[in-house]
Formats: C-alpha cells, structure tokens, sequence
C-alpha cells in the first residue's frame, strides 16, 4: 500500500473514531498502543485532539518500507 492507496484511507477513517485503529490495521502493534494510550491520556488533560489528529494523518500517509529484494540500484535495476 502506497499513500493514497485505499488501504490507506480506510486506516485514516479508522483512526478518526478511534485513535491507534488504523495503525492496527496496517500491523503497526507498538505505534498503535502509543496512539490509543497517549490520545487517552491526553484527552484528560485536553490535548488529546493533538494525537487523535496525529493519528489520522500518520494513517493515511504511511508508506510501508520496500522490501529488501524489490529495491532498486542507482541505475534503476533491481538488486
């Protein structure tokens, strides 16, 4: 999934109800956790609309890492 992608925007939906759920969608565990935990916590403190926000963004912009074997040389051939 690249950005844009529709795998993408469904993670930012996600995220836009709950916090952390689009990155559980795309197998992000540990950033997911951050999220749902800080957006948590913050909202008791008022700022949570700052992570929720994150969330979302960081949802629909992510870009999974290319694997080794699909990479490219620098004269455009694959390694």
């Amino acid at each position: 999934m690249g950005r844009g992608s529709a795998g993408n925007v469904i993670s930012a939906l996600a995220s836009f109800f709950i916090p952390g759920l689009g990155q559980l969608l795309q197998g992000r565990f540990i950033t997911a956790l951050f999220m749902f935990v800080m957006t948590f916590l913050l909202w008791l403190i008022l700022l949570g609309w700052v992570i929720h926000l994150w969330s979302i963004i960081d949802a629909a912009v992510y870009d999974p890492p290319v694997p080794r074997r699909y990479r490219y040389d620098r004269y455009g051939r694959y390694v």
